[in-house]
């Protein structure tokens, strides 16, 4: 599993930098038995059951599962971000 942030920041004035937010990327395989598709929705939905704030969803796999010469699995590697929460 990859961990990751990613910072959104905005210029502002002479040089300063002011960080508007910042979000943690996880590395997640969704399965399927029907597609590519469902297995990457599968993937998003279920972290979601987990976390909250879901921001982006980026394939960065596919691949497949075969037993005796036939395909019985999709899978789809997907980075997902949510944005961290601040408290003021």
């Amino acid at each position: 599993m990859t961990h990751g942030c990613f910072k959104e920041c905005k210029i502002h004035g002479e040089g300063g930098v002011t960080m508007d937010s910042i979000y943690k990327i996880i590395d997640v395989v969704g399965t399927s038995k029907n597609s590519w598709e469902e297995a990457a929705k599968n993937a998003v939905e279920t972290a979601g059951k987990s976390l909250e704030d879901l921001r982006i969803a980026e394939v960065v796999k596919l691949d497949m599962l075969i037993e005796k010469n036939k395909v019985v699995a999709y899978r789809a590697r997907v980075n997902i971000s949510f944005k961290y929460r601040t408290e003021a």
